[in-house]
This record gives C-alpha cells, structure tokens and sequence, in this order.
C-alpha cells in the first residue's frame, strides 16, 4: 500500500498533541516508512486496572486511530503483568496490586470498548505477561542496571513523595522499567500516552537506546477535563463520561460540561476536519447552549448513531425541557389498590431503602403525575389510571393496580 506525503501525514499525527520526542527524528521514521512502503509500528500500552473507559482514555485512542488511517500498525499493549506492579504515575500512596486473573479480564473488556474507536481488524493486541512473566530474577536484575535511583527520582511523583518522606515500595521503581521492556520486546517506533505517561514513555526511549534499538518517538496527549470542570476526567470523581453509558446518559453528561470546555471537548473528542466540527466551534461565542447541543449530539453519534443521537437529544428534551415522562416507560403491575409512598419507592427499586426514599421526599424531589408529594404518609391509589412517578431528575416509573 501506499502512505500519503509525509507532511500530509505530520500535519495530521501533530493535531491536538502536547508533545513530540522529537519531531525530527519522527519525520525521518515517515520518510523511511514512505520510501520504504512499510507501516511504522506504533504502541499504545493499556492500564486494565479498571475495566471502564472513558472519553479522557479516547483523546490518545483517536491518536492511535489517525495512525492507523495513514496506514501504520497500532499495536495495543494490554498490561496484565504491569498491573499487578500498579502504575505509580501521580499517585501518592502504593497501587493495589490485580491478580492476573483480575487484569487479563479487565483487559478483554478494554479492547472491546476501544474497539469503538480503533479498527479492531488492524489492530494487535498483546498481554506484556508473554515476555514479561517469562523473565526470571537474573533478567530482572539486569534490566534494573540499565536505570539508576537518580534518574527514577526525577519522577514528578516520586521526588514528591520522596520529600515529604511518603512510602515508596520498591516494586513501582519496577513498573517504567518493565513498561519500558514492552518497547524492548516489541522494538516499535512510536509510543503514545498522555502527559502523565511522559516519564514511562522516556524510560522505554532510553531501553531501547540501551539494548541497542532505534528509540521510539513519544508523542504525550493531554488529559481530559472532566464534566464539572477543574480536575481531569475520572469515574472515581463522578465527572467522567463512559463509553459504555446509554446514549441518553452520555448526551446529558456532556450537556452539562461548563461552555469554557466547548471548543477543547469539541478538539478532542470528534474526528477533525468534519463540518460539524466547524459549525460547533463557530458557535460557541454567539450561542453557547446550541453548540454545546450539537456537540453532546455528535459525541452520541460517534458511540453510536446518528439516529441515537437524535433520540437521546429527544429524551432529554421531555424529561428536562418540556418536564415530561418518556413515551416508553415500562408499566409495572402491582397486586393492591393503593401502596404507601415509602412503600412504592422501595418497590420500584427508586430507592434502596425507606430511609431513603424518605428523604427524597423531604428534598421534594418525588412527584406522582406532576404532583410534588410533599407528605411522607402519603398513600397512592392505584386502581384508576396508571400513575406516572418521578423520583429525582432521571428515574420515571408508570405504576397500576394489576387487572
């Protein structure tokens, strides 16, 4: 096959990125890939540590992505063996450590869900427990020689918690040197990784140079902000948007990012160069609301459909626009006449317990066909119509007396 001109491909790999080490040395492997006819093998090493993806993990996947769009190899490194060290990277404290058993699922599970983004079919996918597990004490001991302390506490996190005299375990000065060993083994020629990998990425560059291998490029992507603004995006801080979300979940998530990250999500998040971007972007001085709208549509789409999205916008639309109950709620039947409120709740899986469901009424956040119930004795008829309940912004329920 054929590769485009390689500055057609640098002003395309160069979009959206922190940082390239170096870009001369990475013109030069497209110079050689482009006269030679053959693809570069580029690395994106993956932390199975959590199972869930979010759209922070799809900023260097759409990278990864754009490469295999010029015609080069993505290779997905599925770190099972690292995980069971625990990447240290900005962390303050020592990792919990997987099982094997743990990290190889949680790895099969982020290549599905990345597989919404990388062309599943011309992408390699690897465990770095083939190699890695295969190396014995006297492998590891000389791959320590080639790393000094010194260098290991130039790490942002490590000379952090070094100085605040912070335990730091032994084992985690293991993870960039066996991270860095994948880059050995695989002798590729570009790593990708966001800002926060930049050291990990820098220490398989240096073993290569040091086992004698043309060291890779890093290329660092930065971190994504999440919903609410501030800190970057992460499920554990509830500001995260997941892959695997409804599409009704994900559009109404990203309708509720502040209109400053607009044009950054709009930048990372959506294929460049489509009109829709454009269109997005040019709006967001003049009508924030409507190009945060078509943003929040295009990122559904992206997951899912066009139709999707469409529908998602639908459904926000008559439950938090127009107020209004979705047209396909499920009816559920129940054997009695009337039903305490508490009682209903529980029942309806809307709360966990009747402590709960009390104090969601004290916070006026239940209602029965539009009417705010306001008494916690209140008890509901359910022989007439069937009763719609809202119970906080998203959970509806349409309730009856079975006939």
């Amino acid at each position: 096959m054929g590769f485009p001109a390689v500055q057609e491909q640098l002003d395309i790999i160069t979009g959206n990125v922190v940082e390239i080490i170096s870009v001369n040395e990475l013109e030069q492997k497209l110079l050689h890939s482009f006269k030679t006819n053959s693809p570069l093998k580029i690395k994106l090493g993956a932390d199975p540590s959590r199972p869930d993806l979010h759209l922070g993990h799809s900023v260097v996947l759409r990278k990864l992505r754009e490469f295999q769009d010029l015609g080069h190899q993505a290779i997905l490194i599925i770190g099972d063996f690292t995980a069971m060290i625990g990447d240290p990277s900005g962390k303050s404290k020592t990792r919990p450590q997987l099982s094997a058993e743990e990290a190889r699922e949680n790895g099969k599970s982020y290549f599905e869900q990345a597989s919404k983004i990388l062309d599943p079919e011309k992408t390699t996918i690897c465990y770095n427990s083939d190699w890695l597990g295969n190396m014995g004490f006297a492998d590891v001991v000389r791959l320590a020689s080639h790393y000094t302390v010194a260098r290991m506490l130039e790490r942002d996190d490590f000379e952090r918690r070094y100085r605040a005299q912070e335990s730091i375990s032994i084992h985690e000065f293991l993870y960039p040197l066996a991270q860095g060993m994948d880059s050995v083994h695989l002798k590729n020629d570009v790593e990708l990784g966001g800002t926060d990998q930049k050291f990990n990425l820098l220490v398989g560059r240096d073993l290569q140079r040091e086992y004698g291998i043309t060291p890779q490029v890093c290329i660092t992507m930065p971190l994504l902000v999440g919903t609410a603004g501030g800190e970057k995006m992460s499920k554990s801080l509830g500001n995260a948007i997941c892959f695997n979300d409804s599409p009704a979940d994900m559009y109404g998530k990203a309708l509720s990012i502040p209109d400053t990250l607009i044009d950054t999500y709009s930048k990372l998040l959506l294929p460049q160069g489509e009109s829709a971007v454009s269109e997005i972007l040019g709006q967001i001085n003049d009508n924030p609301r409507k190009a945060k709208r078509a943003l929040a549509r295009q990122i559904v789409a992206s997951y899912f459909s066009q139709e999707e999205a469409e529908n998602a916008e639908h459904h926000f639309d008559l439950l938090f626009v127009h107020k209004k109950a979705p047209d396909n709620l499920e009816l559920f039947e129940l054997d009695l006449q009337s039903i305490p409120i508490i009682d209903l709740l529980v029942t309806l899986g809307a709360a966990v317990s009747k402590s709960e469901a009390r104090r969601m009424i004290q916070q006026n956040s239940v209602t029965v066909d539009d009417r705010k119930i306001e008494k916690l004795t209140e008890e509901i008829e359910l022989f007439s119509e069937p009763k719609i309940i809202r119970a906080g912004k998203r959970k509806f329920f349409k309730v009856a007396a079975k006939k």
